[in-house]
């Protein structure tokens, strides 16, 4: 369902949004497929995740602060050039044959330096790009098309992989940013009343303060950023493609798209019934789902269940995703928004990349079946906690427009 209150600029938007996301998953799974197929280490694809968390705990405060004091579409498009360049550089050596762990390793953390000023910005300017009373809808949509290009994303990576090499991979991503970079320079908010001000120390104590003193802000970046720490499998799915599941590049291209492309069908349920009101309750409901499929995924020797069991994962992701964004963003002031953002993307990142630390390593001191069904179950025991001591965002509904 359509809703006509959003302007032609979100649309814009939309597009630019999907080519960035499909270029990232592609990325991830480009790296993480090169990283094993060098090392054949858990430990190593442990690793990655560790490199991408460094620069984005330590960059992403100061890109909220500097995305509530500039405008956010010029900070988006400064930092897709690195983006562009990184791609190009791996395609470049992976041509020529000059390829190593630390070559891989340094683009990783030039990628994460960038993410950590694009991401704020990006999460930040969405609410400016439509009335705030069709925002819910909007988030909708956003989440759809992000559903939609995370599914694309790896799966074309596989394919990638198996018809031309990882190199090719990398133009593709590179191709990708460069299309996202362009659709940027169309887009303009239809409001903006933020009054600016330099980014400071101060600026960024501010936005940590609101959090900090606003638990359904808090509890929502904390469920997420603990369930997916204890949940994920992503960083282990070479291993089930190559060594469990016995299903090669092309078979790791459809795992690694499956949770995507459940997120995409429960992106599209979404999009067409009418706003979910009773938002606390049904993120709590979708994240026990997540750590339940996630048992199922790790335990199954059976490539059809396994892709069925990480679909229904990423369905229960979707609609996590749905309503902490909604919550998230429509009790955060606009000049805040930027800062509140950077803390989110914090639990973000450090949820998927801690979350890709802590399977490798487990992964690699027991074995893969146990770090992922372990972490399911980790899962399910902090939904029951933040239930029980965040009780207000349990009971959170959202109110009339």
């Amino acid at each position: 369902m359509i809703d006509a209150r959003i302007p032609r600029t979100f649309w814009i938007y939309l597009g630019s949004r999907f080519c960035a996301a499909a270029g990232m998953t592609m990325f991830r799974a480009a790296i993480a497929w090169h990283v094993f197929h060098i090392s054949q280490s858990a430990f190593y694809l442990g690793l990655v995740g560790l490199v991408q968390f460094v620069p984005a705990a330590s960059l992403t405060l100061v890109g909220g602060a500097v995305a509530d004091a500039y405008d956010r579409t010029t900070v988006m498009r400064l930092a897709q050039l690195p983006l562009i360049a990184c791609g190009a550089l791996l395609w470049i050596a992976t041509t020529r044959e000059a390829v190593s762990l630390w070559v891989l390793y340094a683009a990783v953390f030039s990628v994460a330096v960038s993410f950590s000023f694009d991401s704020p910005a990006r999460q930040a300017l969405v609410p400016s790009l439509v009335p705030l009373e069709a925002f819910p809808r909007a988030v909708t949509y956003s989440s759809t098309a992000q559903a939609l290009a995370f599914a694309t994303g790896p799966a074309v990576a596989g394919v990638a992989i198996a018809a031309g090499g990882v190199r090719l991979a990398y133009a593709l991503y590179a191709g990708l940013v460069a299309l996202n970079l362009v659709g940027l320079g169309f887009v303009r908010p239809v409001r903006d009343t933020l009054e600016r001000r330099a980014p400071s120390l101060q600026a960024v104590r501010e936005g940590l303060s609101f959090v900090r003193g606003h638990p359904l802000v808090l509890g929502c970046m904390a469920l997420d950023m603990f369930a997916v720490i204890f949940g994920g499998a992503t960083a282990l799915l070479p291993i089930y493609a190559t060594q469990i599941l016995q299903v090669g590049a092309r078979g790791y291209g459809i795992l690694s798209s499956s949770l995507e492309i459940g997120a995409l069908i429960s992106a599209f349920v979404m999009m067409v019934r009418p706003t979910v009101s009773n938002t606390g309750r049904t993120l709590f409901t979708a994240v026990a789902v997540y750590g339940t499929a996630t048992v199922v995924f790790g335990l199954s020797r059976s490539f059809p269940l396994s892709v069925a069991a990480y679909m229904v994962a990423g369905m229960a992701d979707q609609v996590s995703v749905v309503m902490r964004q909604t919550t998230i963003q429509l009790s955060t002031p606009d000049p805040l928004r930027g800062r509140v953002s950077a803390v989110n993307m914090i639990f973000i990142v450090a949820s998927n990349q801690l979350g890709a630390v802590e399977s490798g390593f487990v992964a690699a001191a027991t074995s893969a079946t146990f770090s992922v069904v372990s972490g399911g179950l980790g899962c399910l025991a902090v939904v029951a906690l933040v239930a029980w001591k965040i009780p207000e965002l349990r009971r959170y509904r959202l109110a009339p427009a």
